[in-house]
């Protein structure tokens, strides 16, 4: 799952992608709005963590050309003007949801979570297709009768598949949900990942479809 987050200050910044990162998202971290309104382009991200006082272009601005684009991504408004203005203004703009700072990380990823299951679709916090099941808030994994708990880029894999249940994702496809922009990417990783939910959860977890990718099963 790869989350743009849009925030000028560093120390901020830092804390925030680590954090996503320990919780299995890929990061793409931009520190101005001009730089977020052309990332946001390419239609790379699931979601949107957006700070408003930002350089070169304030964050409502970066909303509004988003919407009026048509850009449907999930945008979670961090910020620290938190008067109730300005809480109407950011959501009439098209935020998903506003946190004010200061605020607890854990209170941001389960908001997080719950903005990008509405988008999909869902509305627990469970993803599944029948025959494997994921725990979106403890990346705990279920098929048959194995349950583990997944590392953060085997839950960010699986996690992808589920979303889309009997589609084929290429290793490219899942590179893009799994890595940031500035991470390294060893021409085996996707291989690694796969092998390691399946020494968990069984070789029937995850279908190779040879030559084109990886699937789990549509449900029934």
């Amino acid at each position: 799952m790869r989350i743009l987050l849009v925030e000028d200050d560093s120390m901020i910044g830092e804390a925030l992608s680590v954090a996503l990162k320990d919780s299995a998202y890929a990061v793409d971290w931009v520190k101005d709005g001009a730089t977020a309104s052309t990332a946001l382009e390419h239609g790379e991200h699931q979601a949107v963590l957006l700070d408003l006082g930002l350089p070169k272009r304030d964050g409502l601005e970066v909303l509004r050309r988003l919407r009026l684009g048509g850009n449907t991504v999930p945008v979670i408004v961090i910020t620290a003007r938190d008067s109730v203005a300005d809480r109407v203004q950011g959501l009439d703009f098209g935020a998903d949801d506003y946190l004010v700072k200061p605020f607890d990380i854990n209170e941001l990823l389960a908001r997080l979570r719950a903005v990008i299951r509405r988008q999909g679709g869902q509305a627990a916090p469970l993803l599944t297709n029948g025959k494997v099941s994921l725990d979106q808030a403890t990346m705990e994994a279920r098929c048959g009768d194995a349950a583990e708990l997944l590392s953060a880029r085997e839950f960010a894999l699986l996690h992808a598949l589920l979303l889309r249940p009997g589609a084929i994702l290429t290793r490219a496809e899942l590179e893009e949900r799994i890595y940031g922009w500035n991470e390294e990417v060893e021409s085996n990783a996707v291989d690694f990942l796969i092998h390691g939910v399946r020494k968990k959860l069984g070789a029937s977890a995850i279908k190779n479809v040879r030559g084109a990718g990886w699937m789990v099963e549509k449900p029934v």
